[in-house]
């Protein structure tokens, strides 16, 4: 029986954007309306196009496992180095000749792998794969990745630490290969990250240059190569310092960037990959800190891959995912970062074009 007595809920405001988009997404899915869109040529490519985009949403999975089996079995490197028949990749891969078969049409149908005259060989993802520095490392980490998402609704629920959640936070129970494997992943894909930033922002305009969190220092010796002429400092946490070798050049500073004031004298700062693997409330203290810090006319130079709702999905997609397993962090989209700069009490932010906005974005904030 209907409640008199409660008020009927108040009519909530159409917004023209939302009701357009309510009534696109009950056209397409009309079965009339896919079965026109199928009839019509122009219809029949989109049809074809989208079907493709959904397909490769539920085989995603299975691609990068093909992928992983090719990197962890040798096989990639072994095609690298010569042609090879079935009988000779299937040797170098450690499978039975079918299996090997299998592995390598399902490479092929991906771009991997192909097949000429009878022999297999890398073909153009296979071969731009491995002359991409670190992929090959993100591929064996991602078995971690993979196995906290192997249960999503759990993993995002926090129930209980993954095994990214673990490795984060250096815990008791990490496994010492998974441990290297992470340490091999940041070693070498600092690289590619560290061409970003220095492809876009002037150096050597500097004088003192201050890396937070900058770990072993692998981008403040890419920057050294850049600029010679800046003197180099390195700040992160004590544990961290002490389990990687000390630079020539590069001045040690110990502490906890949540908490610890940051050394003065640097007239630029640079966070690469820090700031987006902390929460709200740690990334604002990180800036306020390097804000307090900084020479008078100082620069913060922020270096990370960066969200863009709406056009490229590794930032909220897989990004995202990723910290969201780490329990730390989350990727954020060029205007939230910028908002947190200017409540840290920087005046201006700017944006600098990358080369592969996919790898790394940057922003310098001015004092």
């Amino acid at each position: 029986m209907l409640d008199r007595q409660r008020p009927l809920p108040a009519a909530r405001p159409r917004h023209p954007g939302l009701a357009l988009a309510e009534w696109r997404n009950r056209l397409i899915a009309s079965p009339r309306f896919q079965a026109l869109a199928q009839r019509l040529l122009p219809g029949r490519w989109i049809a074809r196009a989208h079907a493709r985009r959904l397909f490769d949403l539920t085989a995603g999975f299975v691609y990068s496992q093909i992928t992983a089996a090719l990197v962890e079995s040798g096989l990639l490197r072994a095609l690298a180095a010569a042609p090879l028949s079935e009988d000779e990749a299937a040797h170098a891969a450690r499978l039975t000749p079918a299996a090997t078969r299998t592995l390598l049409l399902a490479a092929a149908s991906l771009g991997i792998t192909q097949r000429v005259s009878g022999h297999w060989i890398l073909g153009v993802r296979g071969a731009a794969l491995l002359a991409t520095p670190g992929l090959e490392a993100m591929i064996r980490h991602h078995r971690l990745l993979y196995a906290d998402l192997a249960d999503p609704l759990a993993m995002l629920r926090r129930s209980g630490r993954g095994a990214l959640a673990r490795l984060w936070d250096y815990a008791p129970g990490s496994q010492p290969a998974d441990a290297a494997t992470y340490s091999e992943l940041m070693a070498a894909t600092q690289p590619m990250v560290a061409a970003q930033a220095l492809a876009a922002y002037p150096f050597a305009q500097h004088h003192r240059l201050l890396d937070i969190g900058g770990g072993s220092g692998a981008f403040l010796r890419a920057a050294a190569e850049h600029a010679p002429n800046l003197e180099l400092g390195l700040f992160d946490r004590p544990e961290v310092l002490a389990a990687t070798a000390a630079s020539p050049g590069i001045t040690r500073h110990g502490g906890d960037f949540r908490s610890d004031p940051l050394p003065g004298g640097y007239d630029l700062h640079t966070l690469v990959r820090v700031l987006h693997d902390h929460d709200d409330e740690a990334a604002l203290a990180i800036l306020k800190a390097s804000r307090a810090a900084l020479a008078p006319g100082g620069r913060l130079l922020i270096v990370e891959p960066m969200a863009a709702l709406g056009s490229a999905p590794e930032g909220h997609a897989y990004f995202g995912m990723y910290l969201a397993a780490m329990q730390s962090g989350r990727p954020r989209e060029p205007g939230e970062i910028t908002t947190m700069l200017q409540a840290a009490g920087f005046a201006r932010v700017q944006r600098k074009a990358t080369p592969l906005p996919l790898v790394a974005s940057c922003l310098v904030a001015f004092t």
